[in-house]
């Protein structure tokens, strides 16, 4: 079995910031039922792909159903009956978002910064046409959005009535092979035209970690044109 190990993991929170978005739902009143649910199916997603995922996510879990039920209850003699269960879930998500935002304008004055002076002998902060390029290609697409394209690809499948157990032996590596081949006729797909002739579902989930392992070294960059639309995978020309 492997382990994938992602640098700059995105959090629970960043998960539940991505429900609200995608689903355009308010903050303030968030569908504690709904969003619980689809949280357990993207844990259930990523350990099907054998993603490391932190305690924490775990907790936010917890957290989730403990608030979900509390909702169903009714409320304890002496409680107030106004006070929502969700309100400390909702100040978290503020803040949190608050702080993200913050530090994605910051990021974006950092770049800005850098196309006018860099630091003399760091050859690394130079700024050039190319570097724009790549960064555009990886603009707002996510672990999420990859997990979100990876579930639909599955979801898509045929339905097989009869379960056959069968041993198939496949690695990452024949699978980042496998993807690098398909990339030497072509220069952009989709996931899904990546793996669409293929019949079993551990070569999709095998071949969407070798995915993950070349956008993280680099030998494969992803491009949204909107956000939640089709995800574009291309072979990066170094």
């Amino acid at each position: 079995m492997y382990t994938i190990r992602l640098q700059d993991f995105e959090g629970p929170l960043d998960l539940l910031l991505f429900f609200i978005k995608r689903d355009e739902l308010d903050i303030y009143d968030i569908p504690i039922s709904r969003i619980t649910k689809e949280f357990l199916e993207y844990l259930h997603y990523m350990r099907d792909l054998n993603l490391e995922i932190a305690g924490e996510f775990l907790v936010m879990a917890a957290e989730l159903m403990e608030i979900k039920v509390k909702m169903l209850l009714p409320p304890m003699p002496g409680q107030e009956e106004d006070i929502d269960p969700r309100t400390e879930l909702v100040k978290k998500l503020v803040e949190y978002k608050r702080y993200k935002e913050k530090a994605i304008e910051m990021q974006k004055l950092e770049e800005e910064q850098m196309k006018i002076y860099y630091r003399g002998y760091y050859d690394a902060d130079k700024y050039t046409q190319e570097d724009e390029t790549s960064q555009d290609l990886i603009k707002d697409v996510t672990l999420f959005d990859l997990i979100e394209s990876f579930r639909y690809t599955i979801e898509s499948m045929p339905k097989k009535f009869i379960h056959e157990i069968e041993r198939i032996n496949i690695t990452i590596e024949e699978q980042m092979q496998y993807i690098e081949d398909y990339f030497s006729r072509r220069s952009e797909t989709t996931f899904y035209e990546l793996i669409k002739d293929f019949t079993e579902k551990i070569r999709i989930v095998v071949t969407f970690l070798a995915l993950l392992e070349l956008i993280r070294s680099g030998r494969i960059i992803v491009r949204q044109s909107e956000p939640y639309s089709d995800i574009s995978i291309v072979k990066r020309i170094i």
